[in-house]
Parts: C-alpha cells; structure tokens; sequence
C-alpha cells in the first residue's frame, strides 16, 4: 500500500512558474500526482509544465489565469477537468510583496525633518490593495472555484502559502504581513467549515527564501551583498542563512498525502529556527 496515496492525482499550484512554487510542483509530480501549473503567464507556466514532464514522465500542463479573476479561474478549471478530470489537491502560492506598500523607514523617529512619505504615511493605498489582494484573495478565490470539485469527490487538499511574518509582522512591510495574518485566520476557518466533507485545509510558513518579490530588500543592488535588513534577516536566524525551496518540500508532502489525514487547520513554520529565537 502506499501510504501516501498520491499517485495519479491532480493538483493545481497557483503561482506555479516561480521559483518556490515550481519547486513544489516538481516535488508533487516526483510521487505521481499530475501537476497544473497555473500562472499569469502561459508561455511561463506551459515551460515549467513541459520540464516537469521531461523530468518525471508524469503528465503536467501550463494554464493561465488571475487568481484575483474568479471568471478566468472557471475558465481554467473547465480545461483542467477536461484534460485531467477533477481537483485533488490545490496549492495556493500566488502571492508577494510590492516597493509600492513598503515603507522606506522601519521605524518613525517623529523629527521634524522626517519626511512623511517614507515613512505608514507614505504608503499607497493602491500598492497595499494590490498586495493584500494577491495574497489573501489571491488564496481565497482559487478555493472557491476549485473546491468545488473536492465537495463533490468527499477528499482533498487545500494547502496555502503563509509567512513567518504572519505571526509577528516585519517591519516596512504592512500590507503583506496583515494579508498573511488573514491566510492563517482563512486556513482555520475554512479547515472547521470543510471538516466533515472530507478536504482538509492546512498552510506552510516558510521562513525567508530570496524571490523576485523581496530581493530589493534584502540584496544591494550595487554591491550585490546583503543589505542591513537581510544582515538583520542572517542574525535572527539561527541556523544563520536563507531557506532554498527544496527545502519546504518534506513539509508540503506531509500536508497534501495521508501521512497527515488527521491534521486539518495548522500552519507550519518552516523557518531555520527564527520563531524560537528571542535574539539573545
């Protein structure tokens, strides 16, 4: 018996041409689950997708669609059924951050000579509507449409994608810390509110890995070494380095096979130490 019990399922992993969720799905194909790399960008999400088939010899498309499209998501979901049959497994990794919702200064001093826009004031609303989107709606519309299919089976796996700072939230970035905090919040809740129909609802936190997203934070530009923040970043780590994507894998197929039928409406920190870590 396998006790995993992937082989020949179907999972569709949002935000799938990037670098951590492509990781992701090259570790679903690994154990037999046919994988949907679902992106923004068809040309991206069809090249993962034929290097997953190429790699593992398990089938893998590309589809394009917005995650904060809930039509464009139907769309994509009517393809995917007709190719693959239904949705076992749904992995929510859509998400980032913007320059346009994080604030130049960590903290306020509240001199004279401080200026306003770099500090909470400067903040764009439009910047923080768009990251708190992308990572909250982003998550909650693809389990609207794609749930559907596990309602109907009585199984699956909704896994979404949180961050350490959903628990204490980093400074600058205030828009992505509180739509993280509402991932946790919305894993609970939609955990208790799918516990009797067989899908269970779990999230991942991982620790801090480079993406495109957060590079300008934590690389020099100029120099192309750490910058204070990711210094801070090194320090409070105490396995003292960044996280790489292989490394969420264990975590990510422990939640989505029946190694963990039981376990519904828990994030787990993947982190390197950091949350245990006073500093001191």
């Amino acid at each position: 018996m396998n006790e995993l019990n992937l082989k020949d399922k179907v999972a569709v992993i949002t935000g799938g041409a990037g670098i951590i969720c492509s990781t992701m799905a090259r570790a679903l194909a690994a154990q037999g689950v046919k994988t949907v790399i679902l992106d923004l960008s068809k040309e991206a999400a069809e090249k993962v997708a034929l290097e997953i088939e190429k790699e593992s010899g398990i089938p893998s498309i590309g589809v394009a669609a917005s995650v904060l499209d809930k039509a464009s998501l139907e769309s994509a979901k009517k393809e995917i059924n007709a190719k693959f049959g239904p949705v076992d497994i749904l992995v929510n990794g859509a998400g980032g951050n913007s320059p346009a919702a994080t604030t130049k200064l960590e903290k306020m001093e509240g001199t004279e000579d401080e200026n306003p826009e770099d500090t909470f004031f400067g903040l764009q609303i439009e910047g923080f509507d768009k990251v708190f989107d992308l990572n909250f709606k982003g998550t909650l519309i693809p389990s609207m449409v794609f749930g559907i299919d596990m309602v109907k089976k009585k199984s699956g796996i909704i896994l979404n994608i949180s961050s350490m700072n959903s628990y204490r939230p980093l400074t600058k970035i205030a828009a992505y810390s509180a739509a993280k905090a509402a991932v946790n919040n919305f894993t609970q809740w939609l955990a208790v509110h799918f516990a009797k129909t067989g899908i269970r609802v779990n999230a991942i936190a991982p620790g801090f890995l480079l993406t495109n997203q957060n590079r300008f934070l934590l690389i020099d530009e100029k120099t192309g070494g750490l910058t204070a923040r990711g210094k801070k970043i090194i320090n409070g780590t105490p396995m003292e380095r960044y996280c790489v994507p292989e490394e969420l894998t264990g975590t990510l197929i422990y939640l989505v096979s029946d190694l963990s039928k039981f376990v519904t409406g828990i994030v787990i920190p993947v982190d390197g130490g950091f949350s245990a870590y006073s500093g001191v």
